[in-house]
This record gives C-alpha cells, structure tokens and sequence, in this order.
C-alpha cells in the first residue's frame, strides 16, 4: 500500500510518498523497480502533483486518463474544479481503462476506485472513490501508513518550521510502522499563492 501525505504551511505546500509497492507477501522496493507514486500534471491553472494509494494500476490509468483530457477540462485549482475534473474523468476510466465502478450493492454512486491527494499553489486537496474532494487546511495523509502519518505529523506540527518538516515526519512515522510503507521518501514543494 502507501503512505502518502500533504501538507501547508508558511506559505508552502508539500507531497510526499513512501517508495514501496506490495502484492499478495512480495514487497516490489525501488531497488527493483522505479516506484513513482506522485505524478506531475500541467493545467490552465498551473502545475499539480497527484499522488494515490491503493492498486498499482491505478497509478498509469489515472495518469493517461488525466492527460487524456483536453487542457480547458483539466483544472485542479479549486475542489469545485477537482470535482468537475473527476466528474469528467470518471467515464473515460470506465470506458478506455474498465474501472470496475462498483464497491457495494448499496453505493450511493458508481465509485471511481481510488484515493488521491492534490497539491498546487491553491492548496492541498483530497478525493475519494465518490468523487469527493476535501480542502485541507494543515495536513492529510491517505494509505495504509495514515494514522501513523497523520499522529506524527499532528505531534510535529507546532514545533515545525516548515511543511517539508512536518511531512517527513508523516511519512517516515508510516515507513517505521506500516508493514507496507518503505523508504526512499519522495517529496515535491510548491510555493502558496495565499
């Protein structure tokens, strides 16, 4: 799985992943395998860094769905935006990449399968499998490393200088403790417009 966080402040905004993939009892580390978790992604408004956890496969897809878009429809500057974005991405993984969209009987909405995290210059950003986006104001994590990540991060918080600070403490709390989180640490830093 993964340990995957994002975090704001003193006018910073940082991503930042585990490199280790596991399937069934193998652990894939980036010795093997070239482990990006975290993508870079253009838009009108600006450059994003999404980072996800959960399967492998959705690393490729959603990063070819997302460029697949036209550039007027990619736009991750506000959770309105991220919705929209998601919402049109949403057919494209069901009918190029066969996203199973179904998770329960009783899903309220066919389900996008996946978790991300969002930074930019506006802000860090959550979505989740229906397409729900949340806007953070301090920090985030996602992945099977999260609480390990989000108790660190919320114990160095005050103490921080920076965003870089507190994330690494998520993540390397989530590499110590979380049997699917590895090292090397995998770190991307935007400059706030805020």
């Amino acid at each position: 799985m993964t340990t995957l966080v994002a975090v704001r402040k003193a006018g910073q905004a940082v991503i930042a992943t585990d490199a280790l993939i596991t399937f069934g009892d193998t652990r894939l580390t980036n010795r093997f395998e070239v482990n990006d978790k975290i993508f870079k992604v253009d838009s009108p408004t600006g450059g994003s860094y999404v980072g996800m956890a959960g399967t492998a496969a959705h690393f490729p897809v959603l990063r070819k769905a997302m460029m697949a878009l036209p550039k007027d429809q990619l736009r991750l500057g506000s959770k309105d935006e991220i919705f929209d974005t998601f919402n049109k991405l949403h057919p494209v993984l069901k009918e190029s990449f066969f996203l199973q969209t179904k998770e329960d009987d009783n899903d309220p909405y066919e389900s996008s399968q996946l978790s991300a995290l969002i930074v930019n210059a506006t802000g860090i950003y959550g979505i989740y499998s229906y397409r729900e986006v949340f806007e953070f104001k301090e920090f985030w994590a996602i992945g099977s490393g999260r609480s390990f990540a989000l108790g660190a991060m919320h114990a160095t918080w005050g103490k921080a200088k920076t965003a870089r600070e507190v994330a690494l403490a998520g993540v390397h709390a989530g590499c110590e403790f979380d049997k699917n989180s590895g090292g090397p640490v995998e770190l991307f830093t935007v400059k706030l417009k805020k």
